[in-house]
C-alpha cells in the first residue's frame, strides 16, 4: 500500500476502501499508473485552482484546493461538494489528497454524505447572520465568474466547522487534518520524480485566463 494509515475501528470493504460503521463515511486509496492530466499543478497554484474549479463545476463545486504534505510528499487536497446521486436532496462532501509523480499518482480520499434532515448547517448559519439567499451565495474564490452546479456560499467557510463538528463537510476536513499528521507514504513512491505538467498554463490577466483583479 502506497499510503498507510490507522484503520482501527473501520470496516474494510475491499482492498482499497474502508467505511466508518457509525457515520458511513468512506475512505479510499487508489494508485493510478499514469500521470495526472492537469495542465497546472504546484508550480502555478492560482492556475491550478482555477482549472479545478471549472472542472468540478460540472458535478458540484470545488470548495478549496490546498497544497499539503503527506508523509513527506507534497500534494494537493481538494475539498468538493456535489448532490447525492439519485436522491431528492442532500449533498456529499469529498476530501481527496492527490500525490503526483512523473508517471503515476495516488488519490487518498474521504467522502461523507448528509443524512436525515439536510441543510441544517446552512439554515443555522443563514439565521445567525441574518441573511437571505442573495447575501448567502459568494463569488467563487478561484473563479469569480464561474456558475457551477452548486454555488459556493458562506457556509463553506471552515470557520464554521467547530460549531457543526458532525456535519459531513466538517468531518472530511477533520479527516484531512488527522491523516496529514499521522499517515505515512511508501519511501519508494516518495523517491520517484515529481509530476511536471505540460506547457505552463497562462496566468491571471493573460489571454485565455480571466483577470481576477
Amino acid at each position: 500500500m502506497v499510503v498507510a494509515f490507522d484503520s482501527t475501528g473501520l470496516q474494510r470493504l475491499d482492498e482499497t476502501t474502508w467505511a466508518h460503521p457509525a457515520s458511513g463515511d468512506r475512505i479510499h486509496i487508489s494508485l493510478n499508473g499514469s500521470p495526472l492530466s492537469e495542465p497546472a499543478w504546484l508550480e502555478n497554484i492560482p492556475a491550478m485552482r482555477y482549472n479545478l474549479a471549472v472542472e468540478y463545476a460540472q458535478m458540484g463545486c470545488l470548495i478549496e484546493a490546498e497544497p499539503v504534505v503527506l508523509g513527506g510528499v507534497r500534494g494537493v487536497c481538494q475539498v468538493v461538494k456535489a448532490p447525492i446521486p439519485n436522491a431528492p436532496s442532500g449533498q456529499v462532501f469529498l476530501a481527496n489528497i492527490f500525490l503526483a509523480k512523473a508517471d503515476r499518482h495516488v488519490m487518498f480520499g474521504c467522502s461523507a454524505g448528509e443524512s436525515g434532515i439536510t441543510g441544517v448547517r446552512e439554515a443555522a448559519i443563514m439565521a445567525e447572520l441574518g441573511l437571505m439567499l442573495d447575501g448567502w451565495v459568494l463569488p467563487h474564490p478561484y473563479a469569480p465568474e464561474l456558475r457551477g452546479r452548486l454555488p459556493y456560499h458562506r457556509g463553506d467557510d471552515p470557520a464554521w466547522d467547530a460549531r457543526f463538528p458532525e456535519h459531513p463537510l466538517s468531518r472530511v476536513r477533520a479527516w484531512v487534518r488527522w491523516v496529514l499528521a499521522t499517515a505515512t507514504v511508501d519511501p519508494a513512491f516518495a523517491a520517484l520524480p515529481d509530476f511536471v505538467p505540460g506547457p505552463p498554463a497562462p496566468g491571471p490577466g493573460s489571454a485565455g485566463w480571466p483577470d481576477q483583479r
